[in-house]
């Protein structure tokens, strides 16, 4: 009987993330079995980093927070903070479309982790002092996700993304910013 070879990974909670994130975006059924074999580690390693799926889709979620945060505050860092956080966040939310699902209903799942809730305010909360008011911003808000569900459920085509982006943008300055 040949030696029973251990493997360790020693990046295996990224890995996982990222392993999951592929899952959910193919459609696929979301097990910490399945990631465990797409990672080649054995079926109980993944449990050292999520003890069950809750934790699991918590953690993506989060991660999928921290990704569109970071990428949220180079957007108000540049010349014309509005287009750039309004193109950003379309952008990430075309291109994530089931991670972003995922990190909005996941804070409404039983037994989900209150960081979640914090994490999808502080989102909204990046872009809050760019407005005249909460109201301002939340209806701001709200016409740029439903931009994105509409792109990613095909009524609007990405390829004019940018284009919609501007010119939503261009609305909303002359009735609801500044």
């Amino acid at each position: 009987m040949p030696p029973v070879r251990r493997y360790h990974h020693g990046n295996l909670r990224p890995t996982l993330l990222a392993h999951a994130e592929q899952v959910l975006t193919e459609g696929g059924e979301l097990s910490l079995r399945e990631l465990a074999r797409r990672a080649g580690v054995s079926h109980a390693a993944p449990r050292r980093h999520f003890p069950d799926k809750q934790v699991l889709l918590d953690a993506l979620a989060l991660d999928g927070f921290r990704r569109l945060g970071e990428q949220l505050d180079v957007a108000l860092a540049s010349e014309d903070p509005v287009q750039a956080w309004a193109r950003t966040y379309v952008r990430f939310a075309t291109e994530h479309a089931a991670l972003l699902d995922l990190m909005y209903t996941g804070k409404h799942a039983d037994g989900a982790s209150p960081l979640l809730t914090e994490a999808a305010d502080r989102t909204f909360h990046s872009a809050l002092g760019l407005f005249e008011s909460e109201r301002s911003a939340m209806v701001t808000f709200a016409t740029f996700h439903g931009l994105a569900a509409m792109i990613n459920s095909h009524m609007l085509a990405v390829d004019d993304l940018d284009e919609l982006v501007a010119d939503a943008v261009a609305q909303i300055r002359r009735g609801v910013v500044m």
